[in-house]
This record gives structure tokens, sequence and C-alpha cells, in this order.
């Protein structure tokens, strides 16, 4: 019978309160910190800035496709009228484009929400079933009343004493390693 020996995965750190968060989200950035993140029950204005993240590119994205939607729908709508399926009516042309915003705002529409949904969870890396975080009771606060910060061990300035102490320094109430197991 062998025991398993606990692997450090990185450090958890609770605040107060969001402006304490917000603070300790700078001074990790302005440290040098890039592999870490902050936890909420709530977003907080200005996060993405003190955490210095780059604007999300879903919505050019999503703007794209959509364009790429409408037109396709309108490809659509002229290839079966005029070319497929001619039909005379009422002396319009066979291709009366008037008719077929409706049809193409539509897919667009439709493709653009699809879009949306599937890029914000690829771009999230979700849905992610497994993470370290998960093994730590204090972090089931995180969804309630918590506030916290946790830095992986894949960062490149991750030192658990160091980065401990430095914690401690911005603010946290209290700092936990979280381990593998």
């Amino acid at each position: 019978m062998s025991d398993k020996q606990e692997i450090i995965q990185g450090l958890l750190a609770e605040y107060k309160d969001p402006a304490a968060l917000l603070t300790a989200a700078k001074k990790m950035r302005e440290a040098g910190y890039r592999k870490y993140d902050c936890h909420s029950p709530f977003p907080i204005h200005g996060m993405d800035d003190a955490m210095g993240l780059k604007r999300s590119p879903l919505g050019y994205i999503v703007f794209a496709v959509a364009v790429v939607a409408f037109f396709s729908g309108i490809l659509l709508e002229w290839w079966t009228s005029t070319v497929d399926y001619p039909l005379v009516i009422s002396g319009k042309p066979f291709f009366s484009y008037q008719a077929y915003g409706p049809v193409a705002f539509a897919i667009m529409v439709l493709t653009s929400a699809f879009t949306a949904l599937i890029g914000m969870l690829a771009l999230n890396r979700l849905p992610r079933f497994f993470h370290h975080l998960f093994h730590s009771r204090t972090f089931e606060r995180a969804m309630d009343d918590g506030f916290f910060v946790s830095i992986e061990t894949d960062d490149p300035k991750f030192d658990l004493q160091v980065s401990k102490n430095f914690l401690l320094e911005i603010g946290a109430k209290n700092v936990e390693a979280v381990t593998s197991e």
C-alpha cells in the first residue's frame, strides 16, 4: 500500500471584498504574474483592465459570420428563384431582392447566435470538467460570497513561498496551496 504524494498545482488566496480583489489583480499584473485568475460571485467592473486582459475577438468573429451568412442567404434565394426554379410572377424580375431581406436577416441572426455561443465556449475553453481548484473546500464559496485569486504553478514567476508571501502582502485574508488530491 503506497501513499499518493500530493503535488502542488498552485495557490488560492481569499480577499475580503471586490475592491480588495480588484486591487490585488492590479498588483499581480504589475508584479509580472501571467497565469492567474480572479474568481468572484458576480462580475466586477474594471477587472479586465486590472488584470491586463485584451478585448475578446468574439465580436469580430460573430460580425464576420453574420456578414457571410447574410450574403449566403441572399445568394441561396437568388440561385433558387433565378437559376434552379425560375418563375415569372406578376411580371416581376427573377431577382426581386426586396423579398430576400427577411429570410437573409433570419439566417444571419440564427448563425450569429450559434457562432456567439460556440465561440464563447471555445474561447473560454469550456466546458471544463476538471480543475484542481475543485478540490479546495474554501473555493466552494467562490460562487456564494468569496473573492479569490488563484495562481498556477506554470506561471513563470511562481515560487511557492515567494508567491504566498506576495499574496499576503497585497491583502489576502488567507492563502492555501492547491494540490492534485
